[in-house]
């Protein structure tokens, strides 16, 4: 299969390049401007009951929960309740009460001087919005109502805050980090690229593929946009594996090709051998990428498929890019591929290399090498036991944000959480005003629960089982044609257990109807469980591709087992690692950030899906070289450290390469991209250098031949289905309708 696409692609060599040109300049047409066709939100699941609730809060009620708020600081001298704050402060509720979009606004003045809205001073009030539309044209809302009140007016200096606002700058951030972080890795990539290849023309064709990945991959996106909703985050991956990827499968068949060549293969004849032996790997290693990728489709959270689509695209087309663009491209520079060489780099003879002397040491004692290594992964991977997660907060933002610091001046001058309520759904219950009783004895039993502050609803405001505030003109807020709902202002933070079993709490306290809850807290205890819920399914479903996936490409029992065992203990170690610096804060002084006590609840499923691809992408790598050389030899232990030696040099270029696009988005300013860039950086390394360095040659040193072993059943699968390509009994010049090699250029 493969043999006969090589030979076609050498045939047609220009015709591929124009097909190539025509498709980057088509996706780069009408992908180009994807991000406007992506959506900043779609991290909830829609068939929650915290969603739910919120969809029939805005349909019922025309509100929800408070999105935007204004701090409104006086100076020294005066308070919240001097007669001429009190009309400027009503005069400022209703002017943002009438801005577009806003269905509704209140604040300490129009809620009967509620307590919780006055600082502990008496000099700073809240005023909160409720913003219609979705997740998009919230963020619009907010940002023209930040630029709009963040001045004085009248007697108040005010800044914008809330949970719009400040996933607007966290979302504002990432895009401007993002463009630094591709500033940043771009030109080191090259020079790199330049340093392994020694030459700068084999080293602009992994930038070559790269494009190809990221625009095709813009293109896909695009289509999908148009019928779903795609996150705009999806982009930071699109850019991140596009690179990355191209220089994985690059490297492996550039180098591959220059090796045909200096075995004294004619160039035509060097790319097809490449394409069989090489291409077979990077097939089956963009197939792992891809599988490992869609697990995120089984999750019904939009901003967790959108990754899968992103990453199955990129990988696929990087794979594509690899195996037909970058073959015709060496079809037809030849030698030229060498052209422009800066240095040129002898390799040793075989058996002498570093990386052959590595796994002969680990061969001859595999057993100590193997019991260490594990043990070093394990006491690694141990804080991983005691992960906690939670949905990120400003916290995430560097402590410059406005919108941070606005949350960081409510949450210590201010009793309650008044930005981050819990509300009670129930519709279908009649006329309220009839079932005002029990709404009443209802709200005296949920103000008494720990945690709570005061609970708000039709009848009045409730603390600790008392009304402390009759029910005024704001309380028809609290009503629909056929149902009505309630307001509970908690004591805790919104992202922490106590609010988490405050949840629980409300949804078993007995109702006198049917009721659902939502809130910030409440999407916490929502995420969890549908992304928990369906994470047994997505683990399942990798795993048993991959092994499918391995058993095709080598036909043995053990190997894929064995390469799923390894993969698992190194992103334990590398999660472990996460958990300790980013939940714990250790280092986060050096690395800038605010640790919390938790991580965020998606990015560790992410980057597991992600760095199991990419690790079984190395893994592919090395294996398939050994398989090779056992093929060739029937030797296990000289397959393996000539396997190691072939692909060392490598996969170690690759895995610097590639952590550096990663390390670049850990400069980022946002915490949980920080994460997302130096877990994944550290993932690679780590299986870069200490799973293939220790792991991969102990274990396959103890295995011996039972490496390759299946049973006589599962034999007769792997020799129908399986791919295994030998060597070429052909040559292209033999066959006349193949245009003839060019005479090689001696590299200039």
């Amino acid at each position: 299969m493969l043999s006969a696409l090589a030979r076609f692609v050498v045939r047609r060599r220009k015709a591929v390049l124009v097909a190539t040109l025509f498709f980057v300049v088509l996706a780069g047409a009408f992908g180009g401007t994807v991000a406007e066709s992506l959506t900043s939100g779609g991290f909830d699941d829609p068939n929650a009951e915290a969603t739910r609730a919120t969809d029939l809060l805005e349909e019922e009620f025309g509100t929800r929960e408070p999105q935007i708020v204004l701090l409104a600081t006086l100076p020294a001298g005066q308070t919240v309740n001097d007669e001429d704050v009190a009309a400027a402060g009503r005069e400022l509720t209703a002017r943002l009460g009438a801005e577009p979009d806003v269905v509704q606004a209140s604040s300490y003045w129009t809620l009967d001087n509620a307590p919780p809205l006055q600082g502990d001073e008496g000099r700073q009030a809240l005023v909160l919005a409720v913003i219609e539309g979705d997740d998009d044209a919230v963020d619009d809302t907010a940002a023209r109502l930040s630029e709009e009140y963040t001045r004085t007016i009248g007697p108040f200096d005010v800044s914008v805050g809330g949970r719009a606002e400040v996933f607007r700058q966290v979302g504002a951030q990432i895009q401007k980090d993002l463009t630094k972080a591709e500033m940043i890795a771009l030109p080191i990539t090259l020079i790199l690229l330049i340093l392994v290849f020694g030459s700068v023309v084999a080293a602009g064709l992994p930038l070559g593929v790269g494009v190809l990945a990221v625009l095709g991959t813009f293109l896909v996106l695009q289509i999908l946009a148009g019928l779903t909703d795609v996150s705009i985050f999806a982009l930071n991956l699109t850019t991140a594996m596009g690179l990355g990827l191209a220089i994985d499968y690059s490297l492996f068949i550039v180098s591959r090709y220059r090796e045909e060549l200096a075995r004294g293969l004619a160039p035509h004849d060097a790319v097809v051998r490449t394409v069989e032996t090489a291409g077979k790997t990077v097939l089956f290693s963009a197939l792992t990428v891809a599988v490992s990728l869609a697990a995120l489709l089984v999750f019904p959270i939009a901003f967790l498929r959108s990754f899968a689509y992103a990453g199955i695209a990129v990988a696929l087309i990087a794979a594509a890019g690899a195996l037909l663009t970058l073959p015709a491209l060496l079809a037809v520079l030849g030698h030229n591929v060498d052209r422009w060489v800066l240095w040129h780099r002898e390799p040793k003879p075989v058996g002498e290399g570093v990386w052959h002397r590595i796994a002969t040491f680990v061969m001859r004692r595999p057993v100590p090498v193997a019991v260490i290594s594990v043990a070093f992964l394990l006491v690694l991977g141990a804080p991983f036991l005691r992960a906690e997660f939670a949905q990120p907060d400003e916290r995430v933002l560097p402590e410059s944000a406005s919108s941070r610091q606005v949350q960081t001046e409510i949450g210590r001058n201010f009793d309650s959480n008044e930005t981050s309520t819990i509300q009670v759904v129930a519709v279908g219950i009649g006329d309220a005003a009839s079932r005002d009783a029990e709404t009443d004895a209802y709200a005296a039993d949920l103000s008494r629960l720990g945690d709570v502050g005061r609970v708000d609803a039709r009848t009045g405001s409730y603390i600790n089982g008392s009304l402390v505030l009759p029910p005024g003109a704001a309380a028809e807020r609290f009503v629909a044609d056929d149902g009505t709902w309630l307001s509970i202002v908690p004591t805790v933070a919104a992202q922490s257990p106590d609010a988490e079993a405050l949840v629980a709490n409300i949804r078993d306290l007995d109702a006198p109807y049917d009721v659902l809850v939502t809130g910030s807290s409440a999407y916490l205890v929502d995420g969890k469980a549908s992304l928990f819920g369906r994470l047994p399914l997505a683990l399942l479903l990798i795993g048993v591709s991959t092994f499918v996936l391995l058993f095709l490409m080598f036909g043995s029992i053990l190997v894929p087992i064995k390469a799923l065992v390894i993969n698992v203990l190194s992103l334990t170690a590398t999660f472990g690692a996460m958990v300790w610096i980013f939940q714990d804060g250790n280092l986060s002084g050096f690395l800038d950030f605010t640790p919390t006590g938790t991580l965020d609840i998606s990015t560790p499923i992410l980057m597991f899906c992600i760095a199991f691809g990419l690790s079984m992408d190395y893994e592919v790598f090395l294996l398939s070289r050994i398989k090779e050389e056992h093929d060739r030899t029937g030797d296990n232990t000289a397959s393996v450290a000539l396997g190691l030696e072939r692909t060392g040099r490598i996969v170690t270029a690759a895995a610097l390469l590639i952590s550096v696009v990663f390390l670049a988005f850990a400069t980022s300013s946002v915490t949980f991209v920080k994460l997302f860039g130096l877990g994944l950086a550290l993932a690679v390394l780590m299986d870069a250098f200490v799973i293939r360095a220790t792991l991969v040659p102990a274990f396959m040193r103890l295995a011996g031949e039972a490496n390759w072993w299946a049973p006589a059943p599962l034999r007769r699968i792997y020799e129908r289905f399986g791919i295994s390509e030998g060597e070429s009994v052909f040559t292209l010049e033999d066959q006349p309708e193949v245009d003839a090699p060019r005479e090689p250029v001696e590299a200039k």
